[in-house]
């Protein structure tokens, strides 16, 4: 992604919500001149604060109706569990021929819970890109965050093909490549590429946890880079991630049956000293790992492309 600014694809973002998607968003269209202004709001009245201290957003607004008010687009930036209750409050500020969008990891759930609030006269075009870390907060956003990394969006039935236009031009402008997506099949997708191995980083550190013949000290000092990164993924927003689990469950369960599944198969093969399965079926996986390399969306480099941390 150049540095080089292009004309403003929209004259005023509203960012409702000042966490790591929302910051790094402003940091992305500032680089890229992609809105006149952006304002942004967060309940919590020490983010606001946070948030002006550190240059987030052109205006930061105490109410999220102040920060809507005529906003060309609207962004929502909270939990999946709370997008109904900010749509329906923001509703009655909304500019007629705005567009309301979303970044939820969940659509099917965020569609039923938002498109009953918003006026005939609004465009909605729920979006999900596929990058973060597992850092939270106004102070954890960065502009590089989508660069090369995936943003799905999902168009309700009946929205204008201008307004998804816009929005994958500023997506797009962001550094992202986009794609469109029907809301089960993202659902389902999510499912097995983030829902399912989140629940499984949370369970094995859990189950560390649990363990009380290894001492916290041990658990800490001898990790190796497998259990290392499941702490990593398990170290994500837990109001995020509960939401995530209660909203896109019927796709989750479905995932963790199958998962279950090859589970057991895999026990069955270890206790019977099937060598010849478990070879296969690692060479097998082991090919998923050389695609995602090849596909850009991450590096060959040795502990998972991170730094080694510094003595």
């Amino acid at each position: 992604m150049s540095d080089a600014v292009s004309a403003p694809v929209y004259g005023r973002v509203a960012l409702i919500g000042l966490g790591l998607i929302a910051s790094s968003m402003f940091w992305a269209m500032k680089r890229g001149g992609l809105a006149g202004e952006v304002t942004g709001y967060a309940r919590s009245e020490a983010t606001r604060a946070t948030a002006r201290r550190i240059g987030l957003c052109d205006r930061v607004c105490d109410s999220a109706i102040d920060a809507v008010k005529d906003a060309d687009l609207v962004v929502l930036c909270v939990p999946v569990g709370a997008m109904g209750a900010v749509a329906q409050e923001i509703a009655p500020a909304l500019k007629a021929g705005a567009t309301v969008t979303d970044v939820g990891s969940v659509k099917r759930h965020v569609i039923e819970a938002v498109t009953p609030h918003l006026p005939q006269d609004v465009h909605f075009v729920p979006a999900h890109p596929l990058a973060g870390t597992e850092h939270s907060g106004p102070e954890a956003g960065f502009a590089e965050l989508y660069d090369n990394r995936w943003c799905l969006l999902v168009p309700v039935d009946g929205t204008a093909p201008e307004a998804v236009a816009q929005l994958r031009a500023l997506w797009e402008g962001m550094g992202a490549n986009v794609d469109e997506m029907d809301a089960d099949h993202h659902d389902l997708v999510l499912a097995v590429t983030s829902h399912a191995p989140h629940l499984i980083a949370y369970t094995m550190v859990g189950v560390a946890d649990d363990l009380r013949r290894v001492t916290d000290s041990e658990v800490i000092k001898y990790s190796a880079a497998g259990f290392r990164d499941f702490t990593r993924i398990a170290a994500s927003d837990p109001t995020m991630w509960r939401d995530v689990f209660l909203t896109n469950k019927d796709a989750t369960l479905e995932i963790l049956g199958r998962f279950t599944e090859e589970l057991f198969a895999l026990q069955r093969a270890i206790r019977t000293g099937d060598g010849a399965h478990l070879h296969e079926y690692f060479t097998r996986t082991r090919a998923i790992r050389r695609g995602i390399i090849e596909a850009g969306q991450d590096t060959a480099a040795p502990n998972f492309g991170r730094e080694a941390p510094k003595p």
